[in-house]
């Protein structure tokens, strides 16, 4: 019987090695899945790349990951913004690398690993300084760079809903990046806040087919919303 629902954070995660590319869902604050990345600080693991499309906010979430200095580099397109005061003192004191990729380009990099896509060319970039030193083609008049995919060793995503199977479905702008980062990884865990029986959800709404999905974890949405977590009953 095939039943991917982790009793707690700390299972889920398990196994996570020091070095991985971890890949984080979320924009700005939408779809941040903050649970799991307090688990990921307490396995431990260190020198990790993380994608995730901003650097973090405040000090929770991404930038308490951050703060714990567990990360060796990241690859976003937005890393600077008025609360990113963790990312920022790292960065310039260069205890972190940065990867700035633009936000279309870090979404269809991801994209292209799940898909099993080897490398595309891209027009955005080009005559820029992120274009310097890669290789560039001209099609049809227009200049493009040449882009290759972003893989995942795990990816950390946070859904709505989801069944024993591992199919989800997300909340509005809570989707953004999760769908395809879910594709893109060799291990994906996922929280819900709600889990529905099997054929519950309908088919058409399932954004990311279980396939994809290697555990999952129920989230309290009370006890979240409160600044806290636990699993719920």
């Amino acid at each position: 019987m095939i039943d991917k629902i982790a009793p707690s954070v700390a299972q889920a995660l398990a196994g996570v090695k020091d070095g991985a590319t971890v890949m984080i869902g979320g924009f700005g604050t939408a779809g941040i899945p903050n649970e799991l990345i307090d688990g990921l600080i307490d396995t431990g693991v260190r020198d990790l790349t993380v994608v995730n499309n901003n650097a973090g906010n405040g000090d929770q979430g991404l930038a308490a990951l951050l703060k714990a200095g567990r990360v060796r580099k990241v690859i976003c397109s937005f890393p600077r913004q008025t609360d990113s005061h963790v990312f920022d003192a790292l960065f310039r004191s260069g205890q972190l690398e940065l990867e700035l990729v633009p936000q279309g380009n870090l979404a269809e990099r991801i994209r292209a690993a799940g898909a099993g896509i080897g490398a595309f060319f891209c027009p955005t970039g080009y005559g820029t300084e992120l274009a310097r030193g890669r290789e560039t083609r001209e099609i049809g008049g227009r200049h493009y760079v040449l882009e290759y995919p972003i893989h995942g060793d795990l990816a950390l995503i946070k859904a709505e809903a989801g069944d024993r199977w591992g199919n989800l479905i997300y909340r509005k702008a809570a989707r953004n990046f999760g769908p395809v980062m879910a594709m893109a990884a060799i291990r994906t865990v996922a929280t819900v806040h709600r889990l529905a029986e099997l054929g519950e959800l309908d088919p058409e709404h399932i954004v990311t087919p279980g396939i994809f999905v290697s555990k999952l974890v129920l989230i309290d949405r009370v006890a979240t919303q409160a600044g806290g977590f636990k699993k719920a009953a």
